[in-house]
């Protein structure tokens, strides 16, 4: 390795883990430090803009728009003490080497060092897509000067997205709910979900039959005896199938010309088949031959985590990124299928070794990609490497989160380089005729793999759980034309058609990347984002809208079309790209889009609606806010149109004759069914509000089960869900859940205890009632001002009057519970040494060493948190430093003769409270408009 004698290198990374797998593959003479990310960014608020750009005009935005798109850039607060350790040794070494990820995101990292660290040794850029031995010394012998078109690119789309969430995001603030947030793929994003809710919503079912017969050969030669044959024509016309029908109106669509069959038809048609001969009308045998898939990029490596994992797309990007760092895979933010010559011959001598000399092709397998404006230069995700290890050889070195998706990486790159799966496939086709002379037809298909090849060691799943596997054989007898069959069984069987299956994460990830919408970097934050703005929420695996997204989408779509265009947004996608080729100005590319200058993007431009500035602030009173929450579902029986409203406590149902004007939903207002408005329940999906179930919410269903009546009263004992949680209730009376208690397991035995509270246990020798109840802090007994806890809930319900009063009369003391014991103990920290646990806290479960806690984020679970996350968020917090603590507020001088002042007050008194009935209400002050927040893609 090249080292100048008593030269001294800093070398910056962005993560702890990262530092110090490279810092085993440097020698003396290296200092390796982590920038923990990004350095500076955008002000976040108004609170981050120094004083001296207060006053500015485009403060709020960051970004002086009139000045070619100057942006102004701040260090975040958290890395200010890591800014300020990485300043102190830039001084201290000869040379600086900038080692950030080599995608334009890391590019602009290594940027943002330089001018934040302002060195006065020389810099280099080292580059490398995996963390080995060979690929450090080989990126620090060839070092390369920060590539300033990659750097321009992520500016412009940092600022891109800035002035699409700053702007676009007040609107709607103003128009349907506070706090919500615009983004320029986000938002695409959410449009792509509702549409396919939309579909599902308006989708009609179809119910259709057709015929199963079990067949069966006299003199069977090779294969199975029996097989299965599906009834696909009668007199020549095919039997409909689900295609043959439209999806909104569940009709045959015209022109099909098919035989559509009921029931009824079905049956009577087998019944007529009994007993007849079959014969073979049609052999049809062709070879079967099947290319292995190529290596994985970041969004095939995330579709396939979902379905073969159940892994989410943070969940994948998160393990992959420790793989990354610790040396087992190459980089895992790419969109190139390549493979280097070296990785190649690795996967071809392997393939030798495991699977024998026939599995590898006499040539190397080389793929090309399908995505648009791939950097072909990065290489797909492979294991790290010039000899691949195997899964077997890592397991113990790896977490089980990260032994399942190393194996998927390796099964996935070695199967690329192997020989095609090849066999042959047969179609059939037997005809039967009734013995009212009706001509029925049956197919029937077959397919033997005679060699596997690549499916030795993978096969690609689907997103249909239904769909057979690429390596299903599905056997047949050899059959030959004319040949003679009997029927074992002639089964009429029904079929409903289905709506089109929701998105998960994987194939909306596949769907934005078939539109050229997002990059490798963003696919993963998209798919956080739009579920913690609330836009989307998960049900298992698919992805439902919620009905605010359909009011956000509704006003984009009505009023800024362009903005959730998925032409527009790709054709974006497309102009960064020139701009990191260096084949175009970042400014005339946010002049077009902010501006509407014609120096734009083309004709997809906005600039044709003048851009962005004068897109939102025009009009902007045009946008009728009740409209925009209102999503329309259907006429009722009674001609009354039925709408959701989505209102500030949640979305309810609304009903309505045409032309009727229902008066608004009162603030605060919640409970059941209130004439014509009701609640919508939490969880439920957009498509099952059928009209059944709209009915049954407008008779007080919203979500509640009735458990009995009361044997006392006769009033039913029901089962409800508030603000607050589930509680049951009865006439007047209502009940909490114990925490114990879950509304799915409920008895009605329960729900009685329940409502007997609060219980009078009866009253102590002065007369004064003692009762037990259930509170915020837990159970506990009362009299009067007085209450003792209990020690735990079956108590209240149990507890005596002696019981009580002899824990009444005892002292009260502030009793301190007994620590909890850890939710997890995870291991020594890798970076200090020290034991790490995960502890619940007052805000949710933490993580500590004992000295430095960092709470988990969203998303994280105790359950899932890796050693090395938990080491890094430790480490980031220990750069953050302590807390700063609040200063005590000072107190105010007394104001000068302040008996006086009484006085005086006093002596008015009086006649103020005559002028009263002539007084106006001083009115209240305006809210102050919140600032823009940020918005990721």
């Amino acid at each position: 390795m090249p080292s100048n004698a008593g030269t001294t290198r800093l070398v910056i990374v962005e993560s702890p883990a990262k530092a110090k797998t490279i810092s085993g593959y440097l020698g003396p003479g290296y200092v390796v430090e982590a920038s923990f990310g990004h350095v500076r960014d955008l002000p976040r608020n108004a609170a981050d803009v120094p004083a001296k750009y207060k006053g500015e005009p485009w403060a709020r935005l960051g970004v002086d728009v009139d000045n070619g798109f100057h942006a102004l850039y701040v260090v975040s607060p958290d890395r200010k003490q890591q800014i300020s350790k990485l300043t102190k040794l830039a001084k201290e070494v000869d040379e600086i080497f900038l080692a950030t990820d080599e995608d334009r995101e890391g590019e602009a990292i290594a940027w943002h060092l330089v001018e934040t660290l302002k060195p006065k040794v020389p810099v280099k850029r080292m580059v490398f897509h995996e963390i080995t031995k060979p690929a450090i010394q080989a990126a620090v012998a060839n070092p390369r000067e920060i590539d300033r078109d990659l750097v321009d690119a992520q500016e412009a789309r940092r600022i891109l997205d800035r002035l699409y969430g700053y702007e676009v995001s007040p609107v709607l603030w103003k128009k349907v709910m506070p706090k919500l947030s615009a983004g320029r793929v986000q938002s695409v994003a959410t449009r792509i979900v509702v549409e396919r809710e939309r579909q599902r919503m308006a989708f009609r079912t179809a119910e259709y039959w057709d015929i199963l017969a079990t067949l069966a050969v006299t003199n069977p030669g090779e294969g199975p005896r029996n097989f299965n044959a599906t009834l696909i024509a009668l007199n020549g016309d095919r039997i409909a199938t689900g295609k043959d029908f439209e999806p909104t109106t569940g009709r045959v669509k015209a022109g099909a010309g098919v035989v559509h069959l009921d029931e009824g038809g079905a049956r009577g048609l087998a019944a007529r088949l009994e007993g007849r001969p079959f014969t073979v009308t049609r052999v049809e045998e062709k070879p079967y031959r099947r290319r292995p898939y190529a290596p994985f990029i970041t969004s095939t490596l995330q579709q396939e985590a979902a379905r073969k994992l159940r892994f989410s797309s943070q969940q994948t990007m998160r393990t992959a990124q420790r793989l990354y760092e610790n040396g087992y895979i190459t980089y895992m933010r790419t969109d190139s299928v390549n493979l280097s010559e070296t990785a190649i011959a690795a996967a071809r001598r392997q393939i030798v070794e495991l699977y024998g000399e026939r599995s590898v092709p006499p040539e190397p397998r080389r793929y090309t990609g399908k995505v648009k404006n791939a950097q072909e230069a990065h290489e797909a995700i492979r294991p790290a490497g010039d000899n691949f290890r195997t899964p077997g050889e890592v397991a113990k070195e790896l977490s089980a989160e990260e032994f399942k998706l190393y194996e998927l990486i390796w099964r996935r790159t070695i199967a690329s380089q192997m020989t095609d799966a090849v066999g042959s496939s047969v179609s059939v086709r037997i005809r039967a005729v009734s013995a009212s002379q009706e001509e029925a037809d049956f197919g029937a298909t077959g397919k033997t793999i005679t060699d596997p090849g690549f499916l030795r060691a993978y096969v690609e799943s689907s997103d249909d759980e239904n769909a057979e596997a690429e390596d299903a054989e599905r056997r047949l007898p050899t059959l030959v034309k004319d040949q003679p069959l009997t029927a074992d069984e002639l089964a009429a069987q029904g079929h409903h058609t289905q709506p089109p299956a929701r998105y998960t994460e994987a194939s909306l990830v596949k769907a934005l990347e078939e539109l050229g919408i997002g990059r490798p970097s963003t696919y993963a934050s998209i798919m956080q984002t739009i579920q913690d703005r609330g836009y989307v929420f998960k049900r298992g695996q698919a992805m439902i809208p919620s009905f605010l997204a359909f009011a956000v989408i509704g006003l984009m779509e009505r009023h800024y079309p362009r903005l959730i265009d998925y032409d527009f947004t790709a054709s974006m996608e497309n102009e960064l790209d020139e701009i990191a080729g260096g084949d175009h100005a970042a400014v005339d590319f946010l002049t077009s889009f902010y501006f509407g200058s014609a120096n734009g993007v083309g004709d997809r431009d906005i600039a044709h609606a003048g851009g962005l500035k004068k897109l939102v602030t025009e009009n902007l009173s045009d946008i009728d806010a009740r409209s925009v929450n209102s999503i329309p579902l259907f006429t009722d029986d009674e001609g009354r149109e039925v709408v959701v409203r989505v209102g500030r406590f949640g979305p309810y149902l609304q009903r309505a004759l045409p032309g009727e004007q229902p008066a608004p939903k009162a603030e605060g207002e919640e409970g059941g069914a209130q004439g014509d408005r009701a609640p919508i329940p939490e969880g439920l999906a957009p498509d099952e509000l059928t009209p059944e179930k709209v009915h049954e919410l407008f008779l007080g269903g919203g979500g509640e089960r009735k458990l009995g009546d009361d044997p006392a009263t006769g009033e039913p004992i029901l089962l409800k869900s508030g603000r607050f949680g589930p509680y049951v209730a009865s006439g007047e009376r209502k009940s909490s859940l114990l925490r114990s208690q879950s509304p799915e397991t409920l008895t009605f035995d329960e729900a009685l205890k329940l409502l007997s509270l609060p219980r009078v246990i009866g009253t102590d020798p002065e007369g004064n009632e003692v009762v037990a109840n259930n509170g915020r802090y837990g159970p506990y007994v009362k009299r009067g001002d007085e209450f003792r806890s209990l020690d735990s809930e079956d108590k209240m319900f149990t507890v005596t009057l002696d019981e009580a009063l002899a824990l009444l009369a005892a002292p009260k003391t502030r009793q301190r519970r007994a620590a909890a014991p850890p939710l997890r103990e995870m291991g020594a920290d890798p970076l200090t040494e020290k034991p790490l646990v995960i502890k619940d806290g007052r805000f949710g479960p933490y993580v500590t060493d004992g000295e430095t806690n960092a709470s988990l984020r969203r998303g994280q679970t105790p359950e899932a948190l890796t050693l090395e996350e938990a080491s890094e968020m430790l480490a980031e917090k220990r750069a953050k430093g302590p807390a700063p603590k609040k200063k005590a507020a000072a107190k105010k001088a007394a104001p000068a003769k302040k008996t006086a002042a009484k006085k005086t007050a006093a002596a008015t008194k009086s006649t103020a409270a005559k002028k009263t009935t002539t007084a106006k209400a001083t009115p209240a002050k305006k809210a102050t408009p919140k600032k823009a927040t940020s918005s990721k893609e």
